[in-house]
This record gives structure tokens, sequence and C-alpha cells, in this order.
């Protein structure tokens, strides 16, 4: 019944781990080997979209082609991988919401109770599952955002674990976690890795790949012992170590093999190596500039960069293409 693969990625431990960037850098590997992809965002504030957050909470506001305003995750995936976003990639708590309690006031439920399960869970899997309907895309990867064990991710959560069960073998889970290091002890520890997936356990979830955002290489010990708590194929024990720039990250998923690891769950072959020709060039320029400038950026929020994310990476974007670095200072 279903031609297209979901992929749902989660995160653990703390926030801010780079589920955007994951997601992206495995939409690039599979973009690579000829799969058409895209990647949908849903977020669990109760905010209707971003459009009135403030930009030092939540950075910029990206507005996509058809005028939605989202998350700024969603430059990532236009900039990673060269398909446009819209208003269904794109999801917050408010939206859904917003639509059951309208359709609640016209009458849609006969007068029935209203309820988080089955009503806005259902709203949430319609939502999910829009993106692979026309049969436009082979993969759909949707982020989650948040941490698990917030409880605002709950139904959420509740939606994958029953979307897990209705699509069979086509849906998967990607949890990305974080593998402190204790430089006291001088070892890596995996102990808030196994509470965060005994949280998803708790919630009916096993995820299927574990991605372990780290500042040191992990050992084989370590890899074995996530394995082992975890409940995933060593080999699905994938390291996701800090980089020099967002850019290296899917040239180190593809060492890694996430690419790979995804198409064997979703029973799909790989064949051959993805072709990142055009990604290893841009990324060569990018490290090896010729030039450099600097230019001076005003903004009335360059506190956090994040607030002009679209703007700094159009500099470095641009500094590649002429191979020359864009040195940024930013004024109030």
């Amino acid at each position: 019944m279903y031609n297209t693969k979901y992929i749902f990625v989660t995160g653990g431990v703390t926030s801010s781990l780079g589920k955007g960037i994951i997601s992206s850098s495995l939409a690039v590997l599979l973009k690579s080997r000829g799969y058409k992809v895209t990647i949908q965002k849903l977020d669990p504030y109760i905010n209707i979209d971003p459009g009135t957050l403030n930009p030092y909470e939540h950075g910029e506001c990206y507005v996509t082609e058809d005028g939605a305003e989202t998350d700024l995750d969603l430059g990532h995936y236009e900039r990673f991988t060269n398909v446009r976003t819209s208003q269904a990639n794109n999801v917050t708590t408010g939206r859904i919401y917003q639509a059951v309690i309208e359709k609640e006031r016209k009458g849609d439920y006969l007068g029935g109770t209203v309820q988080v399960i089955p009503h806005i869970t259902d709203e949430i899997k319609r939502r999910v599952k829009l993106l692979g309907e026309n049969g436009e895309y082979d993969f759909v990867i949707t982020e989650i955002g948040g941490t698990v064990g917030d409880i605002e991710s709950l139904p959420f959560l509740e939606s994958i674990r029953q979307l897990k069960w209705e699509l069979e073998g086509n849906a998967i889970v990607i949890h990305l976690t974080y593998i402190p290091y204790l430089a006291a002890a001088g070892e890596l520890k995996t102990k808030p890795t196994q509470h965060s997936v005994k949280e998803m356990l708790q919630q009916g979830i096993q995820p299927d790949i574990i991605v372990c955002r780290t500042e040191h290489d992990l050992t084989e010990s370590v890899r074995d012992k996530i394995s082992l708590f975890c409940n995933v194929e060593r080999a699905s024990v994938i390291e996701s170590k800090d980089a020099s720039t967002i850019y290296e990250v899917p040239l180190n998923m593809l060492k890694e093999g996430l690419d790979t690891q995804v198409l064997k769950k979703l029973g799909l072959t790989a064949k051959g190596e993805p072709n990142l020709e055009k990604w290893k060039s841009f990324l060569y320029k990018l490290k090896n500039p010729l030039t450099e400038v600097t230019i001076g950026l005003v903004g009335k929020y360059v506190e956090l960069k994040d607030a002009y994310k679209s703007i700094s990476e159009a500099f470095i974007h641009a500094g590649a293409t002429t191979q020359c670095n864009v040195k940024l200072k930013w004024i109030h």
C-alpha cells in the first residue's frame, strides 16, 4: 500500500544536538543515491508558527516559497538538499490543536468527546503522511523537535509509535543522543544514552539506529555497550563527532554507514557508493580559500547569530563558490 518510506529522527539527553543537520545529511546521502527525499519538522511548542517568536529565543524565522513562516531548520533542509519546502514541512502543536478545535466547532466529530488519542494523534499522523501521499518522494524524513522526556513531545512520540505499527516495514526511528566525556575519569559515559532510550521504550518505541554526538572517538567497548543496553545492532551505533563545518557531516555519516543502515532497515539494497563529487568540490573550496574579505553585517539581533542564519550561510556559500574566506563582523 505504501511506497514512501518514513524516517523519524528524535533527540535525547539534551537539545541542540543537531537533529536538523543529521536529517539533512541523511537526505543528501539518499538523494545522491538517486532517491527523492523531503524533510519535515514537527515542533512541540503551542505557537501556531515561529512568526511571532522572539529571534533571541528561537533564531530566524525561515520563510518558504509559499509564504509559510517556519523553523530555521527548514533553511538547512533546503541548503543541503536543494529541495524546496512548504507549509507542509513544518507543523507545530499549536497548528495541530487549532485544526482539531476548528473541526470540533464545525461538528465534524458528531458530538463525540475530543481527546489527545485518537484525535490529536490522528491529526499529527495525517500531517506526517501528507508529503508521502502524492508519490513525489521515496523518503520522508520527519524530525521531532525537543527532547525525549519533554511533556510537550508525548503526542508526537505516541503518533510515531502508531505509525511504526501501521506502516509496518516502511518506517524506522533514528535516535540522536549525546555521549559526554568525563575528563576526571578520562572516559566516555553511555548512561545518559541508556536512560534516553529507556524513556523511548516506555513510550513503546524501539530506536532502529542510534547516532551518538561526541567530542571524542567512540571506542569499540562504548559501541558494544550501547548496542547491548539499547537493543540495537552493533553496526547501527553511529558516531557523529564534532566537525569543523556542518557541511562535513554528510561525508562523516557516509563513512559511518548511516545511509546503508537506513536502506538495510527499510529492506532496500544499497547499490554502489553515492555520487558526492559536487559536494566534495564545494567542501574543498570552502576549506581552501584563495582570498579573504571582511564584511560588516548590521542587524538588530546580532547577539544571537542564529537570528540571521540564512544570511550568514549565504555568505559561506558565496565564499565557497569564489574560494574566498568571508569574515563576518556583526554590528548592532
